[in-house]
């Protein structure tokens, strides 16, 4: 099952019982992993709560009814998307009381979070989050399949089906730290949207505008401190693969002596969406982006093959491993990367009917497929393959590193 969210870019996910796969991104660094500190999470590649997850990246965190110290919850296989901005909770996996949020009419705020494949539709609560050290106090999150809910606004269902339930999502919830500060931003503060509900009753709701600061918020950007970005490091994993891969999610750049930037390039990103230009086998990719939500490397090539086995066949089985040579550059709005600011990565596809033959490993750097959305000709989504090994900043919009001022990434 790929999830391929229609506004919350990236957040690309397959589930595979008792598969596996391999690969591996070059990488010229050492990647030291950031040990233990307050602005430090740990951050864990493994199979996720229906132990049939690959290449996806979990981490923990606390809930609590705002202002509460004993309505609280401590959650795990919480999937780190940076492709995504928010935090969602499976209702299913919520056992804190957090109240709804209400729009100005004493209507229920809720949510329909679109996919190519199905939606997630649920109400918007009121939550103090705590990761780490770090919290976000009156934090608007989504609850995913809230039973109080269960009428779906017929706009929403007709996306595809359910995915409100921790087997169809595959995690607890979402830890969306993306570039952006809200989830949809400017195109949801009018009613013409598709995503946020008034509801005057559970099974009465019909689309609304939302205000930019009680939309469903890039947590970390309301942290006291250390809310101007986020750092993936992850460690490098052999081809073969491995059962599991720990390392960190860092939160602010420059605001604390382990969060320095680093010497690769800044690449600005399109304010909206975070895409990046990717110039890869003499064709130019003006809507990519960086995603750790994305569980392979996405992207267009007919001269790979295609798997055929059941629920592989959006990924590649090439006779043999291929290397690919990709430039990944700052977003233009042009016809290719000339003149912008870039940097020169390696990749390799594997035949992941082979590759997955292990069912015990769950870390797989070269993992790649076709990317199925219609804008295809415009995208290649550098997935979680592409953050092992890696040190990966993500400057949020309008804040300010010493490299520059966000949106960017950098590597």
């Amino acid at each position: 099952m790929n999830r391929f969210p229609l506004f919350l870019v990236g957040a690309v996910t397959v589930f595979l019982a008792g598969c596996g796969g391999k690969g591996a991104f070059s990488s010229s660094s050492s990647n030291p992993i950031t040990g233990p500190a307050a602005n430090v999470v740990t951050a864990v590649v493994n199979g996720g709560p229906n132990n049939n997850s690959v290449n996806t990246l979990y981490t923990t965190v606390t809930i609590c009814a705002p202002g509460s110290t004993t309505n609280c919850q401590t959650i795990d296989n919480i999937e780190i998307d940076t492709g995504s901005s928010g935090l969602r909770i499976l209702a299913s996996a919520l056992t804190a009381d957090l109240p709804i949020q209400m729009d100005s009419r004493g209507n229920a705020l809720a949510e329909c979070t679109q996919f190519v494949d199905g939606y997630s539709w649920g109400p918007l609560a009121l939550a103090d989050l705590t990761v780490s050290q770090e919290t976000a106090q009156n934090l608007p999150i989504q609850v995913i399949g809230d039973p109080n809910f269960a009428t779906v606004p017929s706009a929403c269902a007709s996306t595809g089906g359910s995915e409100d339930t921790v087997e169809t999502f595959g995690a607890n919830g979402i830890l969306g730290v993306g570039t952006t500060a809200q989830d949809c931003g400017a195109a949801c503060t009018s009613s013409d949207n598709d995503f946020y509900y008034s509801c005057a009753s559970a099974t009465n709701c019909v689309t609304t505008g939302v205000a930019l600061g009680n939309q469903v918020q890039n947590p970390v950007t309301l942290f006291a401190t250390d809310n101007n970005g986020v750092i993936i490091e992850l460690p490098s994993v052999a081809a073969a693969g491995a059962a599991s891969a720990t390392g960190a999610l860092v939160f602010g750049i420059d605001t604390q002596s382990n969060n320095a930037s680093g010497s690769g390039k800044v690449l600005a990103v399109e304010t909206t969406y975070g895409y990046l230009g990717v110039s890869l086998n003499g064709a130019f990719y003006n809507a990519s982006f960086l995603d750790t939500g994305s569980n392979g490397i996405y992207f267009q090539d007919p001269s790979l093959t295609q798997c055929t086995s059941d629920g592989l066949t959006d990924f590649y089985c090439p006779s043999s491993a291929q290397t690919f040579t990709a430039t990944v550059c700052a977003y233009s709005g042009g016809s290719s990367c000339s003149g912008a600011a870039q940097e020169s990565v390696n990749f390799t596809i594997g035949n992941a009917e082979s590759l997955f033959s292990n069912d015990s490993f769950t870390a797989f750097p070269t993992l790649g497929g076709s990317f199925p959305m219609s804008q295809t000709q415009d995208t290649v989504d550098l997935g979680l393959p592409f953050f092992y090994g890696r040190t990966v900043y993500e400057a949020f919009e309008g804040k300010s590193t010493t490299a520059g001022t966000g949106p960017y990434v950098s590597f």
